[in-house]
C-alpha cells in the first residue's frame, strides 16, 4: 500500500466477541451513530482504511461487487484510521468519502481507538463479523475478493438456516448530490488554441474549460462510471492527461492519452470528436509480470499521471510504486523505473524504490516526480533517480528552506515553471511550493488551497487544480514564510529481539487448489528494510517461505519490508485455472531485549 505496515493475521478459529465501534462520528448514516447492536443480524466487514493509501482505494473497488451481490445482508463499515495529519480533518474525510464514491457507513476514528481494539496494524485491514457479533476473519492488504466472497457466502447460508440473518434494511444513507461544475478535478493540461482540459475525476469525465477557467466548452464522457470506448466513452475516476506530439498523434490515431485510474487502463482520445479507444491495459489490476510488453496484454495498477519524456509516455503507476513507459506507435508498455518495493531509495532506475508516484512533469533533460507517500520531490536524469526533497515514508510536514531539510505532505502534482523552478502541488498542506534548482531552496508560493492536485503554467499565470474546492484557480504567488511543522507517523511497533530474527510467511492454498510447480518454485519472498542498514543479513529474494534475518547492531528501529507471492492452480480439473497470491507488508519494528525472535506473516489465498 502503501507506505504502511501490512502484516496479516490468520483467520480466527475461536469465537471472539467483536469490540465496540468507537470514534469521533459517522458519515453516510444520515446522522445516526451505529453500534454493534444496531448491526446485529448483518454480516459486517470492517474496512480499516486511510484515504491517502492506494491499496485502500483498491479495496474500496474490490468491495463494490460484494456489496452488490449480497445486498442488505452485508454491511461494509469503513473505519477511517488516518496516517497523515491532514487526514484527521473531518471535512477532509467527508470530501474523500464523496471523492471515492464510498457507498457505505464510515466511522471517523482519528485517535485509532477502534483500530487498536481490533489489533489492526496495516492499511488496509479487513475484519469480518458474523450476524451474532463474533469475529470470523481478520486479513490485511488487498486482493481478498475471492476469499471474502467464500466467507460471506458461507455466513449467508449458515445464518439463513439458523434464522439469525436479517437480509433487509441498510444503515447507509446517501449524501445529497452536489451542484458544482466540476467535482474533485484531478489533473489539467493546456490545449492548443487556448483553454484547458481537466479530468473531472469524481464525475468520470473530461471537461474542456475556456481560458477563464470556469466556462465549460465541451465534455468528453457520459459521466457514468464505466469503461466503454467509442463516441460516448465511459471512464472510472480518470486522472493524468498528456497530449502527444503532432507527428506521434498522426501515427497513433489519437491526440491525447488519459490515465483511467480505477479501470487500470490508458485510453486514447481524439480531441475533435471525443472518440475514445483503450490503448493499454487489460482492465485487470497488476499482480505479476505478464511476460509481454504488448500494451493491450499487460495489467496496469492505478495509473495516476502521465508525461511525454524521452520519446515515450511515462506513466506514474501509483498502485505498484513504479514508473512505466508506453509507446503509442509501437503499442508497447513496460516497466521504466522501480521494483514495486514501497519506500525511498535512489540510484539506477531498475533498483529505485518509490511510494505511490502521483505527479509527473518533464523539462527536457529531467523528469520530475511527486512521490506522494514519501512526501518527496524526485527526478530522473541520465538513467538514475535522485531525491531533492523527502525523508521517507513516515516523515512529513511543512518546512521551507534548504531542500535537504524541507518537508512536504503527500504532494500529488508537479510542473516546471518558465523560470526553471519546479512547482509542487503540496496536497495535504494545502499549498503551492517551489523548488529552485539554482539555489537548492524550497519556498511556499501560496497557502490555504483546498487539496491542490496539479499545477499548470498557463501564459503568465500559474494555475492550480484545487481539487477539494472543485475548481481551477490562479492564486497570488507572493512568497509567504511558513512556520516549520515536522510530523512523524506513529503507530505500535513490533518489538523484536536483537540479532537473529526468524521470518516465516504462512501460506496454505485455498480449498480446491494446489501449489503450481510448472515454472519452478511456486513461492517467492523478497525482504528489504528502511533504513537498509537495519538488516545485517537476510535481505534479497529467495524461493522459500521462511528464512533467518540478522538485525544490525546499533539500529534501534526501522521498517521491515516483505513481499511474498505464491502460485497455485486448481486441483483435479481438466483445464485448471492458475492463481497468484501476492502480499506486501511494511512492519515497523523496535529492537529491544524483551522482543520476539520470530516474526510470522500470513499470506492469504
Amino acid at each position: 500500500m502503501t507506505p504502511t505496515p501490512k502484516a496479516a493475521s490468520p483467520k480466527t478459529t475461536s469465537r471472539v466477541r467483536a469490540a465496540r465501534l468507537e470514534g469521533r462520528g459517522w458519515l453516510n448514516t444520515g446522522g445516526a451513530r451505529l453500534d454493534l447492536e444496531s448491526l446485529r443480524g448483518k454480516i459486517v466487514v470492517l474496512d480499516f482504511w486511510t484515504f491517502c493509501c492506494i491499496n485502500c482505494l483498491h479495496v474500496l473497488d474490490e468491495l463494490r461487487p460484494l456489496e452488490a451481490k449480497y445486498g442488505d445482508a452485508l454491511v461494509v463499515v469503513g473505519v477511517h484510521s488516518p496516517k497523515f495529519e491532514h487526514e484527521r480533518d473531518p471535512q477532509a474525510l467527508a470530501a474523500a468519502v464523496e471523492r471515492y464514491g464510498v457507498e457505505h457507513p464510515v466511522l471517523d476514528d482519528p485517535d485509532l481507538k477502534t483500530w487498536d481494539a481490533y489489533a489492526a496494524r496495516a492499511w488496509p485491514t479487513l475484519v469480518v463479523l458474523d450476524p451474532e457479533g463474533y469475529v470470523v476473519s481478520h486479513m490485511a492488504g488487498e486482493g481478498h475478493l475471492e476469499a471474502l466472497d467464500r466467507i460471506v457466502g458461507d455466513l449467508v447460508a449458515t445464518h439463513t438456516a439458523k434464522g439469525t440473518l436479517d437480509p433487509e434494511g441498510s444503515p447507509y444513507v446517501a449524501a445529497p448530490p452536489a451542484e458544482t461544475a466540476l467535482r474533485f478535478p484531478g489533473k489539467a493540461i493546456a490545449l492548443p488554441g487556448g483553454g484547458v482540459l481537466v479530468s473531472d475525476s469524481a464525475r468520470h469525465r473530461l471537461v474542456r474549460l475556456a481560458p477563464d477557467l470556469a466556462t465549460v466548452e465541451a465534455v468528453i464522457g457520459t459521466g457514468e462510471r464505466g469503461r466503454a470506448d467509442g463516441a460516448a466513452p465511459e471512464f472510472n475516476e480518470p486522472q493524468g492527461l498528456v497530449l502527444l506530439p503532432a507527428d506521434v498523434a498522426a501515427r497513433a490515431g489519437y491526440d491525447l492519452v488519459v490515465a483511467d485510474t480505477v479501470n487500470h487502463l490508458l485510453r486514447g482520445v481524439r480531441l475533435a470528436t471525443g472518440e475514445t479507444v483503450t490503448v493499454a491495459g487489460t482492465g485487470r489490476q497488476w499482480r505479476t509480470d505478464a511476460g509481454t510488453d504488448a500494451a493491450l496484454e499487460v495489467d496496469l495498477s492505478s495509473p495516476w499521471d502521465l508525461a511525454w519524456y524521452d520519446g515515450e509516455v511515462i506513466v506514474a503507476m501509483a498502485g505498484i510504486h513504479q514508473l512505466w513507459s508506453f509507446d503509442p506507435v509501437a503499442g508497447t508498455a513496460r516497466v521504466y523505473a522501480g521494483t514495486t518495493v514501497e519506500s525511498l531509495k535512489d540510484g539506477p532506475l531498475d533498483q529505485v524504490w518509490m511510494a505511490q508516484p502521483s505527479g509527473l512533469a518533464a523539462d527536457g533533460e529531467r523528469l520530475w516526480i511527486a512521490d506522494a507517500e514519501t512526501s518527496a520531490l524526485r527526478y530522473v536524469e541520465d538513467g538514475e533517480m535522485r531525491t531533492v526533497v523527502g525523508q521517507g515514508l513516515f516523515d512529513f510536514g511543512h518546512v521551507d528552506g534548504p531542500a535537504a531539510d524541507a518537508l512536504m505532505q503527500h504532494p500529488l502534482g508537479v510542473a516546471v515553471l518558465p523560470d526553471g523552478r519546479v512547482a509542487v502541488a503540496d496536497t495535504y498542506n494545502g499549498a503551492l511550493r517551489a523548488y529552485d534548482p539554482a539555489t537548492g531552496e524550497v519556498a511556499t508560493l501560496a497557502s490555504g488551497l483546498a487539496e491542490p492536485s496539479d499545477v499548470l503554467p498557463l501564459g503568465d499565470r500559474v494555475v492550480v487544480v484545487e481539487s477539494a474546492a472543485h475548481r481551477l484557480t490562479a492564486p497570488d504567488l507572493s512568497e509567504a514564510a511558513v512556520a516549520g511543522q515536522h510530523h512523524r507517523v506513529t503507530r505500535k511497533r513490533t518489538r523484536v529481539a536483537p540479532g537473529r530474527l526468524r521470518l516465516d510467511v504462512l501460506f496454505e492454498p485455498a480449498a480446491g487448489q494446489k501449489l503450481d510447480h510448472t515454472f519452478g518454485s511456486p513461492v517467492q519472498v523478497t525482504v528489504s528494510a528502511d533504513p537498509p542498514h537495519l538488516l545485517a543479513e537476510g535481505a534479497g529474494r529467495t524461493e522459500d517461505l521462511g528464512r533467518d534475518l540478522v538485525l544490525a547492531d546499533g539500529v534501534e528501529r526501522g521498517v521491515l519490508q516483505v513481499v511474498a507471492q505464491a502460485a497455485t492452480c486448481d486441483a483435479d480439473a481438466e483445464h485448471p485455472a492458475c492463481h497468484l497470491t501476492r502480499q506486501d507488508w511494511g512492519v515497523p519494528v523496535e529492537v529491544t531485549g524483551d522482543g520476539v525472535s520470530t516474526l510470522k506473516l500470513v499470506l492469504r489465498s
